[in-house]
């Protein structure tokens, strides 16, 4: 049998206990900081297939493990999903499972349960085929990345003391090889006006209209970064904005907007907040800029504060994490890899972009579907996923024996 055979003939012949556990996992509600019993199940799963280890870590995190070998592999997916949004904008229940023509429905089908799935069901493959000597490997279904990208494996590295050789990360990328992705930060921009009875507007200084010239100035900012390869352009938009008065009757004597600002290469937290200081309209107010902070418990109760700054990633085509991938891929299935980048963030922004992991990334679904309403994922991929995951472990054992 050929390897190519070996692989995706094996993830087939699993095809539908993977479906199953997929419909499972979908089936069951996973908002930020409530992921405690899709947590379960999937452990539950992993104990079933035959994971050496299986422990939860105090931030709630999964981790899972076969082999002990001196090389270390994590195959990570995010357990929680964002909400469903608008129900009138879905043509079936939003967390039914249901499998129609080979597809896959329910909120976190491609963001990103599928990867979970998929990952698991490597573990099973490979305790049936034999893990080879040299490996060990994690997958880890992680918490809190919808609200906080990143963070988990914050925790992960500098509290649970793993730090893998690779990080696969299991977000969709349509089955394509991906090396990297934007990064993002959040920060507010604060104007102060002084207060006074709206009958008589001219006795105060509005806050709002201090504001109103820092938008406008924002948003030919975003019209004027410059691309940058291979990641392209980094972006900076307004996402919220509000204000604060002794009442309606009254001017504003503050006003706040909330920036999300994407990096691309060379673009860092300092140098985006020296952009926004720098503009005349925020100097005119003497306006403030903050970065943010994040500090939400987990479905545990722990909280793990963090700054909302996360780094852009990217590593080289030639570079032996993406190489020894393409590889796999062409053993798994006798073909030539696509390899490209995200437009969102993923985990990466703290296994590759803080702690320098070698990560690469590989996921059933589409981008496209995440976040939005009929959520979906073929089935097809969650295989081919599966044969892939089994296959990159397989050729990393080959290549640390050469």
């Amino acid at each position: 049998m050929t390897l190519n055979a070996e692989f995706y003939a094996g993830a087939q012949s699993l095809q539908a206990e993977l479906a199953r556990f997929m419909q499972d996992i979908i089936r069951i509600p996973s908002l930020s900081s409530e992921e405690g019993d899709v947590i379960e199940r999937i452990r539950s799963e992993m104990q079933a297939v035959g994971f050496d280890e299986v422990t939860v870590d105090p931030m709630g995190n999964l981790l899972g493990r076969m082999g002990s070998g001196p090389y270390v592999i994590a195959l990570d997916g995010h357990s929680d999903t964002v909400d469903t949004g608008d129900l009138s904008l879905w043509e079936r229940d939003t967390h039914s499972g249901d499998i129609e023509d080979g597809v896959l429905y329910g909120r976190g089908a491609s963001d990103q349960k599928g990867g979970i799935a998929s990952a698991v069901y490597a573990g099973a493959l490979l305790k049936k085929t034999g893990l080879p000597d040299g490996i060990t490997l994690y997958v880890t279904a992680t918490v809190q990345e919808e609200d906080c990208d990143g963070l988990c494996w914050q925790y992960i590295v500098n509290e649970d003391g793993l730090r893998p050789d690779l990080v696969v990360i299991t977000e969709p990328t349509s089955l394509r090889i991906y090396r990297g992705q934007r990064g993002r930060m959040e920060m507010e921009v604060h104007t102060s006006g002084v207060s006074c009875h709206g009958s008589a507007p001219e006795r105060g200084d509005n806050a709002i209209y201090k504001m109103a010239g820092i938008i406008a100035d924002i948003e030919k900012l975003n019209e004027r970064l410059a691309p940058c390869e291979p990641l392209g352009k980094g972006t900076v938009t307004i996402s919220d904005i509000r204000s604060t008065s002794p009442s309606l009757c009254a001017v504003a004597d503050g006003c706040t907007i909330h920036l999300d600002r994407r990096l691309t290469v060379g673009e860092t937290a300092e140098s985006s907040v020296a952009e926004i200081l720098a503009l005349p309209s925020v100097q005119a107010a003497q306006a403030t800029v903050t970065v943010l902070d994040y500090a939400v418990p987990s479905h545990t109760g722990l909280t793990y504060p963090t700054r909302k700054y996360y780094p852009t990633w990217d590593i080289d085509e030639d570079d032996p994490a993406v190489t020894v991938a393409k590889q796999a891929y062409r053993e798994a299935f006798d073909a030539e890899p696509e390899t490209g980048f995200w437009t969102f963030s993923t985990n990466g922004v703290a296994t590759a972009g803080m702690h320098g992991i070698p990560s690469i990334g590989f996921g059933p679904g589409h981008e496209h579907f995440a976040h939005a309403p009929n959520e979906q994922v073929e089935v097809e991929h969650l295989v081919r996923s599966t044969a892939f995951y089994t296959a990159l472990v397989n050729t990393i054992a080959r290549r640390q024996g050469e």
